[in-house]
């Protein structure tokens, strides 16, 4: 990926995770300091959360913000998401199949874990055909 015309502040849209990450390397790489240490990325994650939690607690919580202000919740939320990517890239993490390897697990793990939604095939008396005329 070439280096982002920086001066324009435009970039293309982010359609991937793979994409997100490597916008955000091409934009990192421009500059001289590079990543930031994992610690201080942690530690930009970690802010970043905390200002989600604040316009979270603004939007849907007992503190709301003052004089017509508006919760930012999607802004900081793709701030986290950012920062994330970041710290994913400063590590080396392909966030595209680690996200896969963990959704694999969790939707196995926890498969049988809650009381799912009936459809309308799970209403059907016992000893009838479902309604949608299935075996």
């Amino acid at each position: 990926m070439s280096i982002p015309d920086t001066s324009a502040a435009t970039y293309p849209p982010v359609t991937t995770i793979a994409d997100l990450q490597q916008t955000i390397d091409a934009w990192i790489g421009q500059f001289e300091e590079g990543y930031w240490p994992p610690l201080a990325n942690l530690a930009r994650l970690t802010e970043e959360v905390g200002e989600l939690a604040r316009e979270v607690n603004h939007a849907h919580g007992p503190k709301k913000k003052r004089g017509g202000e508006e919760a930012r919740v999607a802004a900081e939320l793709s701030d986290v998401i950012i920062a994330a990517a970041t710290l994913a890239n400063s590590l080396g993490i392909d966030l595209t199949a680690s996200l896969n390897e963990t959704l694999s697990a969790l939707t196995r793990r926890d498969a049988d874990r809650w009381v799912r939604k009936q459809t309308a095939a799970d209403e059907s008396l016992p000893g009838e055909p479902p309604a949608d005329g299935a075996p």
